[in-house]
């Protein structure tokens, strides 16, 4: 399965309290590999610093489940499974299909 997620910083807090939490969770960062089940095709970070973005390929939603628990308190994450657009696109034109033969 493919999966698109999201990230941004969670907000509140202090300047000097932010500050803390950006140097946290660049430590914890610094020690986390990815679940050996998930592929990270690509893992992007937001030119304003404010969160990122990762394409993700996993056979088990657990894998997927492993970044966003260990960075919730630092992040908000959002994941989305997706597919390619030829399938969407398919199944669009089906669901089309379906209903237009309904009378």
């Amino acid at each position: 399965m493919k999966y698109v997620i999201t990230w941004t910083l969670r907000d509140g807090g202090s300047a000097a309290e932010n500050e803390a939490a950006a140097r946290r969770s660049l430590e914890v960062f610094a020690r986390w590999t990815p679940a050996e089940g998930a592929t990270f095709h690509h893992f992007l970070g937001r030119l304003d610093g404010t969160g990122g973005f990762a394409f993700v390929e996993a056979d088990d939603p657990n894998d997927i489940l492993d970044g966003p628990t260990k960075f919730g308190p630092f992040f908000e994450f959002h994941v989305y499974p997706v597919a390619d657009i030829a399938v969407t696109t398919q199944a669009a034109q089906q669901a089309v299909e379906f209903r237009g033969s309904i009378s």
